[in-house]
This record gives C-alpha cells, structure tokens and sequence, in this order.
C-alpha cells in the first residue's frame, strides 16, 4: 500500500505531513524504496526525496538513508501513514532532547514511539552504519533516550491524535471527522 497518497480531510498524508512539519523542522527528506518512487514526489515544495540504499530492511533502511542525507544535527523522524502530526508535539520533543541522544514518547516502558521521535543525527548514524539488528527496539536501548510520557504530550494534544497510524485502509474509517492542527 501506498500510504502517502492515502486522502484525509483534502490532503493526502504526505501532503499533510509536510504542512505538519515546516514549521518545526529546516529540513524534510522523504524516503522512498526506490529513484523511481521518488519521482513520484517531485511536485512536493519543500521536500527532498533521497530512496533506501539497504534495500528490503524495512523501517531502519529508511532510517537510515534519511540520516545519511540529512544535512541537520537534530532530525524529527516520523512514518509516512501518520497524517495527523502536530507541530507542536514535534517541537515540544524537540526540546525535551537536552543533552540526550534522543527523545522518544513512550506511552510505558514497553510501548515507544521511536518513530514519532528526535534524534541526535550522530549516535544515530553510528549505530546506522552497522545495526546488529533491523529492531528498533535494540536501536533504541543503544541510544542515550529521555523518554517522554504520552502523559505529558496529553497536555499540548488531548486525544493524542498525533499518533494516529494507519495500518490498513479500514483504518482511515476511525480517523477523526473534524479539523486537525
């Protein structure tokens, strides 16, 4: 499936995405699988499309060609079927980073958000370069992580709309009918 291309409120999740995230971040690189995908793209203002280099390694290939491309020193990273992003989410995580490798929400101890989460552009390009695994689990546990509660991101989103994720299209049914930030 393509998910970038899925419609909520007018705007297709990348379209959404990008509108999202301009004013929280300097930069958006895209991932796509392929140079051929990212063609697909080429209409997006503000949006550089780089493809995997490690093909078929899922969630961590797009990491970390997105890192590799980066030009920045702290990266918002996010996936493409999240289409209801708030920018003030983005930015609270960016400042909960402090000193650390990473501020990822987690709803408990088990149950993480590392893709809905900032990185130091760094240590998370050393451990890219050559990750003993494809979990982002084990990815995570390398990394020096704040952790910040969904409790507290409550505060700034009450219906934690901002992890919205669609896995399936029967899911687009339970997306909220009203105006999103």
């Amino acid at each position: 499936m393509e998910k970038y291309f899925f419609t909520y409120l007018g705007k297709t999740f990348i379209e959404r995405l990008i509108e999202s995230l301009m004013p929280a971040v300097d930069e958006i690189i895209l991932v796509a699988k392929s140079e051929e995908h990212c063609e697909r793209f080429s209409h997006l203002y503000g949006v550089r499309c780089v493809h995997d280099i490690r093909k078929g390694t899922g969630p961590m290939g797009g990491l970390h060609a997105g890192v590799g491309a980066s030009r920045g020193d702290l990266l918002f990273v996010c996936a493409c079927d999240m289409p209801c992003i708030d920018t003030r989410v983005v930015s609270a995580l960016f400042d909960a980073l402090g000193m650390y490798d990473a501020a990822i929400p987690s709803w408990d101890s088990d149950m993480l958000e590392p893709l809905h989460a900032v990185y130091r552009k760094d240590p998370l390009q050393r451990y890219l370069e050559d990750p003993p695994s494809l979990s982002l689990r084990n990815m995570v546990k390398s990394l020096n992580v704040v952790y910040v509660p969904v409790s507290q991101i409550r505060s700034i989103d009450p219906d934690l709309s901002t992890f919205t994720n669609i896995n399936k299209l029967e899911d687009l049914e339970d997306l909220p009918k009203g105006d999103q930030p």
